[in-house]
């Protein structure tokens, strides 16, 4: 991937930025884990150990195999697919996919109660500063500036990452939710995705990048419709370089959306992809998204590079699924995620919020922003959730602790 690599060649194999996974091998292949089934349906896997994923609104369970390379997505099969934004991509092939919800894969989850920050206010509205420097210099428009909130989980039995996806899917529905859970991999990944990052079917392909977010419309500033039109117009770049000449357009332009605790301006960009062209080369010509880096996206990746302090890790990549059999498939921007690590052999819990700075940014006002976005969904994830065919449910209906082990491998 033309941006992505350059960018773990900059930063990424260092220690300021560690990958989610170690790639090891290409491929890696090994039995499934054994789930409990009725009437052909997932209800419960037998532990929070086994790799599954839910993405697209179906459950992944039997993982074939787990591949590195973008390419798997032109041949055969139906994979989840991770890639970070600072890493190595993560496709994983399951055998089985079928409707389900989100707790039939879910063990047990105790959230974290406090949280600390990659970057404070005054580092952070330092950063907003010297991108505007940047944007007076002419060397970019707009950039992306993020930070990474982390915690230490408190009970090594309760932290499955499909629990956590259950909590948000019920408390903090999104459209582009989703979940990916590989132990043997070290990747343990919860999204509560608003933005369509590419999706694909057949010929078509389109985008949905978003830029403008505010606690009310009527509160969205002039600022956030002029970032808006430059990332549309970096999206329509993007897939001009895989899709017909003249197909690619703009379908919806700032169409005010409403998520839980927000609202966004949300354009469109459609497509019609070129003889020969597939996945892996669709990925080539768009990764990492526009609207979480910049433009021009290249120079705003080394701005990226030289302000924030923290790996983004898979924040900020892209989630979803491709059937590579039909080729369609659809892949969220990775933002309003959570995942889990290992730092100083303690499981920890990480989460990303970030702003798109122009000329015309305010620096708290930015700030404020990346707390809006962060607030809610870590209040969602310093929550419960037990896996009701564990334990069940307690009388209010919340959640009761299970007492069955969920251990970060």
């Amino acid at each position: 991937m033309r941006y992505q690599l350059r960018y773990v060649r900059v930063g990424g194999a260092s220690a300021k930025h560690p990958t989610i996974a170690d790639p090891g091998a290409s491929t890696q292949r090994g039995p499934s884990g054994a789930c409990t089934r009725q009437d052909g349906v997932v209800t419960g896997l037998q532990s929070a150990h086994v790799a599954a994923a839910h993405l697209g609104g179906l459950c992944a369970t039997e993982l074939v195999e787990v591949s590195h390379d973008p390419t798997v997505l032109d041949g055969g099969g139906r994979w989840a697919v991770l890639l970070p934004y600072d890493g190595v991509p993560i496709l994983a092939r399951f055998a089985r996919w079928q409707t389900g919800a989100p707790s039939s894969l879910a063990g047990p989850w105790i959230g974290p109660a406090e949280w600390t920050t990659s970057m404070e206010s005054s580092a952070y509205r330092h950063g907003v500063c010297g991108i505007q420097d940047a944007i007076a210099r002419g060397e970019v428009y707009q950039t992306n500036l993020c930070r990474i909130l982390q915690a230490q989980l408190p009970d090594p039995r309760s932290m499955d990452i499909g629990g956590l996806h259950a909590l948000l899917h019920r408390d903090h529905p999104a459209p582009y939710s989703g979940m990916l859970r590989l132990p043997d991999q070290g990747v343990h990944i919860a999204t509560a995705s608003p933005e369509l990052f590419v999706r694909r079917q057949g010929e078509i392909v389109e985008s949905s990048p978003i830029k403008g977010t505010a606690a009310y419309l009527d509160q969205m500033l002039e600022k956030d419709r002029a970032e808006n039109v430059m990332i549309v117009d970096l999206v329509r770049n993007d897939l001009s370089r895989v899709c017909r000449p003249g197909s690619v357009e703009v379908v919806e332009l700032m169409e005010a959306q409403s998520h839980p605790g927000l609202v966004h301006l949300v354009s469109t960009v459609r497509g019609r992809l070129s003889s020969g062209m597939g996945w892996s080369s669709l990925l080539d010509a768009t990764f990492p998204p526009g609207s979480v880096t910049g433009a021009p996206k290249f120079t705003a990746l080394q701005i990226i590079e030289s302000w924030e302090t923290a790996s983004r890790g898979p924040y900020c990549g892209a989630i979803g699924w491709v059937d590579a059999d039909t080729g369609n498939g659809e892949l969220a921007v990775a933002i309003r995620t959570f995942w889990i690590e290992k730092e100083r052999g303690r499981a920890v819990v990480k989460f990303g919020t970030g702003a798109g700075i122009t000329w015309g940014s305010d620096p708290q006002i930015e700030w404020q922003e990346t707390t809006l976005k962060a607030s809610r969904l870590t209040s969602v994830a310093g929550g419960r959730w037990s896996a009701p065919d564990v334990v069940g449910r307690t009388e209010q209906g919340s959640p009761s602790r299970a007492r069955q082990d969920a251990v970060l491998p």
